[in-house]
């Protein structure tokens, strides 16, 4: 990796501050991210969507569980963000072969219920480790942090779900006065209540989960630096560059 074209102020940080770098790096190429991505998500719901017939309850379970289908596609434009290059979904589709390749298999399978799932995903991802390289790899990016992923990953549930529940209060704003409460049409079911409750999951999603892989993936580098001392690196480069 070429460490003096990365266009991040590399430092060790505490790693909440990492993640937060890794939110600010999302929201500075949303547009790259959302119009690279999109269409990415759209297959992931167009699957999801195969089995309405079963219930809403398996819809969404399957949205959930190909998260790292999409996580893949996003850290490939934060990826690329890092070194200064915007991504459209013409490059997102010619890396279409590793995105859906390489680790995808086992990251929908063994690792799904991962902890810290989108913290080692750099790992898994972009270092083409295999085998016992790659869990030794894992267990030393991992580190003192497992708590730290995990609190994040946490956080970014939670952040989710709050979404959610926020966007489904906005109900009794779009129903007539004389409608029953809102609260018990979404309990007893109504089909366009299931539906909004499903359109509002969709939105959350869509929102929340390029800024957890963000900040997985600040973390990681952030780790990077405490092991490698890019930043050193960094000022060694930028000083003999002058």
């Amino acid at each position: 990796m070429k460490v003096d074209a990365i266009h991040l102020d590399l430092r060790p940080r505490g790693m909440f501050e990492a993640a937060d770098l890794g939110v600010r790096l999302v929201s500075a190429h949303l547009r790259s991210i959302w119009t690279s991505c999109a269409p990415l998500y759209v297959l992931v719901l167009f699957v999801a969507a195969t089995l309405l017939p079963f219930g809403v309850g398996w819809t969404v379970l399957a949205v959930i569980w190909l998260k790292p289908w999409l996580d893949r596609s996003i850290l490939f434009v934060l990826a690329r963000a890092v070194f200064g290059e915007e991504t459209r979904f013409a490059d997102v589709w010619a890396a279409r072969g590793a995105l859906a390749g390489r680790g995808l298999l086992g990251a929908l399978t063994l690792r799904r219920l991962s902890p810290w799932r989108s913290y080692v995903q750099p790992v898994l991802q972009l270092e083409g480790q295999r085998g016992k390289a790659r869990r030794e790899r894992v267990a030393r990016i991992l580190g003192p942090h497992r708590g730290a992923a995990l609190a994040m990953q946490s956080a970014f549930a939670v952040i989710e779900t709050s979404l959610v529940l926020g966007l489904l209060a906005l109900l009794p704003w779009l129903m007539p006065d004389d409608q029953a409460p809102w609260l018990a049409l979404l309990l007893e079911g109504g089909s366009w209540v299931t539906g909004v409750a499903l359109a509002c999951f969709i939105v959350a999603v869509a929102i929340v989960e390029p800024f957890f892989v963000g900040a997985g993936f600040a973390m990681y580098l952030n780790r990077r630096v405490e092991l490698e001392a890019w930043d050193i690196e960094q000022e060694f480069r930028l000083a003999f560059a002058r």
